[in-house]
């Protein structure tokens, strides 16, 4: 459960890494959004059968920035109607 928690902030850094701009999201909320793109990428990586939702793949990594990059545009949208 450690290792999910670390892998879902590191999927969330990158994901804010990657995403250009600044985004007003604070650490808890990276990490959040860092879990559920790792929920994503895992339930990806099972699907296609290249490994479970708790192994770490390539293809399930891959999947899960790509999914916390989404989620994080997600995120900063719908902060960005309630102002």
């Amino acid at each position: 459960m450690i290792g999910f928690i670390v892998a879902g902030l590191i999927i969330g850094v990158l994901a804010r890494l990657i995403k250009p701009g600044r985004q007003n999201l604070s650490i808890l909320m990276t990490l959040l959004l860092g879990l559920a793109g790792s929920v994503v990428g895992g339930l990806v990586a099972n699907i296609l059968g290249t490994g479970s939702i708790w192994e770490l793949n390539v293809l399930g990594f891959v999947v899960a920035v790509i999914a916390a990059i989404v989620f994080i545009g997600v995120a900063e949208g719908a902060t960005h109607r309630g102002r």
